[in-house]
């Protein structure tokens, strides 16, 4: 990479070891729009290099620190590269560690290497250093390895080294085209459970011109890493942080999913419908309760099919009126109907799968909870991961338009629960289980007024008895017609 580097990118490339240079198979340098003699003076080094394979590309427009690095690895991927490394035309980055740098990745000890300029004790400040770089480096490292749980020794040094096949495997073109483009990418890679290796480095500090506002940077990279924990909570949609496939299951005392195990739990073996399974977390736990369980969804989650009885992959083209059986003891609409376009209709089908006397069990997020009212009144309405605003959700339900929805679609209400943030709520102390302050408080608030403070409602529902009688009825007059 460079830019306006016409003075040293030469001496830099000349600086590649001689034994190393066998070992590679395309040098790719881009030019990010320089307005001095940048690609004249690559192209003249390139005109002279017989060992590998030289691209000088030159951009239009200037692309940015991350934009750049976002084309460059495109081209990397787009020539079936296994390895590229991230080498600056200013020569602040030894190409002689370029050796070390892909030696780990080759052995296939990790899927990232990182130059580090803070390993050894006192070589940022011998190569000259700033004081007050070296203060905020590790100011924002300690931040953001707490936030992230790491322990790297520093995450803003530029000489970097990637497996290709790591490196498509992480949403990086939905990085920032500035330069904190290197932490998202450290983001990307710690949450895809990737192995980063770090390697010291010599620093290098000369006439080079900086191109960073230390402040800006700082601020970007610190919102970077708690919008990535926002993110992980279920708040927000940065196309940046990588989503997980399917839904975690929701433990606690008090969530919906605690609420709908309970209400399985001392009964007898049944048969359940888990309508809307995800990767199957709850059916497993309604399993162990002794029911059979079958689940069914859109998408096949790995591992689904180790967690329920039965699986149906639904049909999204033929609606949700599919053949899924009948003669259900409970049909479980755990957190669905609200990700669907016609919800009166599933209902309806849901009670149609049901024996006599069974019972639907459904949990719907309470959109007049007062996060949403928040986010609405303050002209912040927007989607989320998950919660009660996740971005799939199609329709929103108060908890009156909610039991008006299940009056229509034929179903009494047997229990009502309402249930509390999601705060990881219980606390194992000497005593035993205890509450803790937030969730007493919660849990008050949530009784004397649930319509505001309900998280979630979940509904333990049963065909009117008229309905129920009919079909019991029809039974009776089927095996009459059969016996005669």
């Amino acid at each position: 990479m460079a830019y306006n580097a016409e003075s040293t990118l030469v001496r830099t490339l000349d600086r590649i070891p001689e034994d190393f240079r066998p070992s590679i198979d395309e040098v790719i340098i881009l030019d990010d729009a320089s307005t001095d003699g940048t690609t004249r003076y690559a192209e003249q080094w390139a005109s002279h290099v017989v060992d590998h394979t030289v691209i000088v590309v030159t951009h239009t427009k200037n692309l940015g620190y991350g934009g750049n690095q976002k084309a460059a690895y495109a081209l990397a991927a787009e020539r079936g590269l296994d390895v590229v490394v991230l080498l600056h035309g200013d020569g602040q980055y030894a190409p002689e560690m370029l050796p070390q740098m892909v030696e780990p990745l080759v052995a296939g000890e990790a899927e990232a290497v990182f130059g580090s300029r803070m390993m050894l004790k006192g070589a940022a400040r011998a190569g000259g250093m700033p004081l007050y770089k070296r203060l905020g480096n590790r100011v924002l490292t300690g931040i953001e390895n707490r936030m992230l749980g790491t322990s790297l020794s520093e995450f803003h040094s530029g000489y970097r080294a990637y497996a290709m096949s790591a490196l498509q495997g992480v949403p990086f073109e939905h990085n920032s085209d500035a330069f904190d483009f290197d932490t998202q990418i450290i983001v990307q890679f710690v949450d895809a459970g990737h192995r980063i290796v770090e390697i010291p480095v010599p620093t290098y500090y000369g006439d080079e011109i900086c191109y960073v506002n230390g402040t800006k940077y700082a601020w970007d990279v610190t919102k970077d890493v708690f919008e990535y924990r926002l993110n992980r909570m279920g708040f927000g949609t940065s196309q940046w942080v990588p989503k997980v496939d399917g839904y975690d299951l929701k433990e606690g005392e008090g969530s919906s999913h605690d609420v709908i195990l309970a209400m399985l739990s001392d009964r007898p073996p049944l048969r359940v419908l888990d309508y809307g399974c995800s990767g199957g977390l709850l059916a497993e736990r309604v399993r162990k309760l002794g029911h059979h369980v079958v689940g069914a969804d859109v998408v096949e989650i790995p591992g689904v099919r180790d967690r329920v009885d039965e699986f149906h992959l639904l049909d999204t083209s033929a609606g949700t009126d599919q053949d899924l059986g009948v003669d259900y003891d409970v049909v479980i609409l755990g957190d669905v109907i609200e990700h669907l376009a016609q919800p009166l209709d599933s209902l309806r089908q849901a009670v149609d799968r049901l024996r006599p006397a069974g019972e639907v069990v459904l949990s719907v997020p309470n959109f007049g909870h007062w996060y949403p009212r928040l986010r609405v009144a303050t002209g912040l309405f927007g989607y989320d991961r998950r919660g009660i605003l996740d971005e799939t959700h199609l329709r929103f339900f108060t908890r009156r338009s909610l039991l008006r929805l299940v009056h229509r679609a034929g179903l009494d209400v047997l229990e009502e629960h309402h249930t509390g943030l999601p705060l990881g709520l219980v606390r194992q102390e000497a005593e035993g289980e205890r509450r803790t302050l937030s969730r007493r408080v919660d849990a008050a608030l949530v009784s004397a007024r649930p319509q505001l403070f309900a998280y979630q409602f979940v509904l333990r529902l049963r065909p009117h008895v008229e309905s129920a009688k009919i079909a019991m009825y029809g039974e009776a007059v089927a095996r009459r017609g059969l016996a005669t």
